[in-house]
Order: structure tokens, then C-alpha cells, then sequence
């Protein structure tokens, strides 16, 4: 158990901060202050349930605070309707009421369905994040960002609901399954790519530290990204504008995910293929400098994640990207390199380039 560092997203009244530290789920009295009136709903799953949720639910205990817990199964294909379905229907036999606080214990797909569920029951409750898995951790977890999945697109259907506090427990880590904790890696990637290009030869430096999830390393992977995520949050909460930065690989990614199945790939995969294809676009329309697209594929290819795409027709392609949510007026617009460490929204992207590459060889 740690002092945690602690962080806060700017956004006036709905400020928050962000508990980085390990140990943090046994410490009641820090996540209890958080919790309205001393009553949460604790949703989660299966499997981290069997890890987490009684060590969660004893802390909040001894602070005074009674839980109804609510599982869920366990993938991305399930963070649907049917399932979000699932959690009114246990908030509401239970009674629970506007004041009961849920709480979301578990990776991206737990953090996105509740904090949905929170932003939309009894017209909106309060929330709180305690993400398990890395990728929870550097990036989903934070800013606010709710939503489920529907057949035709990756969170197409989802509200704005800032959480109340965010606490992210390092020892959560200790039991992630090596292909989820790289997959974490790429969020990780992805802001010093397009932030920070210090933190990016950092990670370079640290490859393997974070590989063998070494604390010290892991402690300042998660520390940086929420600062590059707090900052840009802080600016475009409802990314208008420079949030939309963030979505590096996340047009190409999300159609790989789309396209293959939810679960298939996972979400930090699919967005470690889909930066690669960015970078090599961005060379081909801004200049990106190859030793910056050659250095992105080969950190992404040590750290366990894959980056060659996989086959899909280019019209299978171009359908889901075409509904990502950054377009407009028909056109696809992508977040590009102009070097590593800065990146630019390019709205209207050539079409015959985008096909192009797709068509090409990996």
C-alpha cells in the first residue's frame, strides 16, 4: 500500500481527480468520501469480481458504506443493449435511488456500460471509476466518455457523464493476462505519440520494464498518460476540437473491431494495427519523417502487439469508418502524425489515399 499520487481533470464544477497508487482498494476511507449518502452499486464481472469485489465491498464496508453488488458477463461483445438492459433491471428491484453511487470495478467495457448506465438512470446518478486493467487505467477510465456498442459501430450509442473520482489500484495489474496488459500498452503508446515525444522515447527506454510490469515503471506509464488525457479533456470536454487527438488509430482500430467481432481483437490491439496505418498514411500526406513511423511500429511490435491489420475488403473498411463519429459532411476525417509527438485532425482525408492504403500490402 502506497501514498497515491494524485491528479485532477480541470473542468470546474465537475472537477475529479484521478488516486494513482497500490493498494488503493483496501483504503475505504478514500473512496468513501466519493459516495453519496453511504450508498453504492457495484457493477462489475465475473472475473473480476472473483478477484476484487469482496476486497472492494469489506473497504467500503468498514467506511460506512452499503453495496448491492451486479455482475456482468465478461467481453466487449456483451457491452450492448441487452446488457445495460440487464443493470436497470437490478437497480431497479433493488430500489436503489438517485443518491446510490455506482461504482465501476473492472476494464473498459465495465467502465463504459456503467458510467452509461450511471449517466442514464433515473435521468442520471453519480459514479465512480475503479479500473482494473491498464488500458482502464491510461485512458477509458478517464474524461467522462460513456457508452455501448451496436452492431454497425463501436460506441455509437453513449452519453457525456463525468465520474466523481477515478482510482486506479497498480496491484489490479499484478493479475492481468499478458496479451490485456499490452494491449493497455497501446494507450500508453499512443500519448506520448501524439503529445509528448519525451514520454514516447521513455517508453522506448522502459519497453521491457512494462512488459514484466515493473511498479515503478507502471506507476509512471499510468501518471503521464492521465496528465496527457487530463489536459486534453480539461481543454474539449465534448471534443469539439483538440480531443478528438486522442482518436489517433482509433478510426482504422475500431473498424477492425467492428469488422471482426467485438472480442476477437482486442481493443488496444486493433488500435496498435490501426496506428500503424496511420503513421503510414501520415507519411504519405504530411511528411511524417519514416524513422518516426519505423520507430512507432517497431515499439508497438516489442511490446507484444500487432501490427500488421487484418484482411478486410476495402468496402468492409470504408463502411465502418464512415461512421466513426469524428466525420463530417460525408467525408473521413483521421488524427495523423506531423512528427512523433505532435498530430493534427485532417478533416476531408483523401478518399483515393485512404483506399489505397488499404488495398496495399501490410
Amino acid at each position: 500500500m502506497t501514498e497515491p499520487r494524485t491528479l485532477t481533470v480541470a473542468l470546474g464544477e465537475r472537477s475529479y481527480p484521478i488516486h494513482i497508487g497500490a493498494g488503493l482498494l483496501e483504503q475505504g476511507a478514500l473512496l468513501a468520501p466519493y459516495i453519496e449518502h453511504r450508498r453504492a452499486a457495484i457493477i462489475t464481472n465475473a472475473t473480476v469480481a472473483a478477484l476484487y469485489a469482496e476486497r472492494l465491498e469489506r473497504a467500503l464496508a468498514g467506511a460506512g458504506v452499503s453495496c448491492l453488488r451486479i455482475e456482468i458477463p465478461d467481453g466487449e461483445r456483451y457491452k450492448d443493449w441487452a446488457t445495460l438492459d440487464g443493470v436497470f433491471g437490478q437497480l431497479l428491484k433493488a430500489q436503489t435511488d438517485r443518491h446510490t453511487t455506482l461504482v465501476a470495478l473492472g476494464g473498459g467495457v465495465v467502465g463504459d456500460l456503467a458510467g452509461f448506465a450511471a449517466a442514464t438512470y433515473q435521468r442520471g446518478v453519480p459514479f465512480i471509476q475503479v479500473p482494473t486493467t491498464l488500458l482502464a487505467q491510461v485512458d477509458s477510465s478517464v474524461g467522462g466518455k460513456t457508452a455501448i456498442n451496436h452492431a454497425l459501430g463501436k460506441n455509437m450509442i453513449g452519453a457525456f457523464h463525468q465520474p466523481r473520482a477515478v482510482i486506479a489500484d497498480l496491484t489490479t495489474l499484478d493479475t492481468l493476462p499478458p496479451r490485456e496488459l499490452a494491449s493497455g500498452l497501446a494507450e500508453v503508446v499512443k500519448h506520448g505519440a501524439i503529445h509528448d515525444a519525451a514520454f514516447f522515447a521513455w517508453i522506448e527506454e522502459n519497453a521491457e520494464a512494462l512488459v514484466s510490469r515493473r511498479i515503478d515503471a507502471l506507476e509512471h506509464a499510468v501518471l503521464r498518460s492521465c496528465e496527457i488525457k487530463a489536459a486534453v479533456v480539461a481543454e474539449d470536454e465534448k471534443e469539439s476540437g483538440a480531443r478528438a487527438l486522442l482518436n489517433f488509430g482509433h478510426t482504422f482500430g475500431h473498424a477492425i473491431e467492428s469488422g471482426q467481432g467485438y472480442g476477437a481483437w482486442l481493443h488496444g490491439e486493433a488500435i496498435s494495427a490501426g496506428m500503424v496505418l496511420a503513421a503510414r498514411l501520415s507519411a504519405q500526406l504530411l511528411g511524417l519523417p519514416a524513422t518516426d513511423a519505423a520507430r512507432l511500429q517497431a515499439l508497438l511490435a516489442r511490446l507484444g502487439l500487432p501490427v500488421v491489420p487484418p484482411s478486410m475488403p476495402v468496402s468492409r473498411w470504408l463502411e465502418f469508418m464512415g461512421r466513426d463519429k469524428k466525420n463530417e459532411g460525408g467525408s473521413i476525417t483521421l488524427i495523423l502524425l506531423e512528427q512523433l509527438g505532435r498530430a493534427r485532425i485532417e478533416k476531408r482525408a483523401p478518399q483515393r489515399a485512404i483506399e489505397a492504403l488499404l488495398a496495399g500490402p501490410a
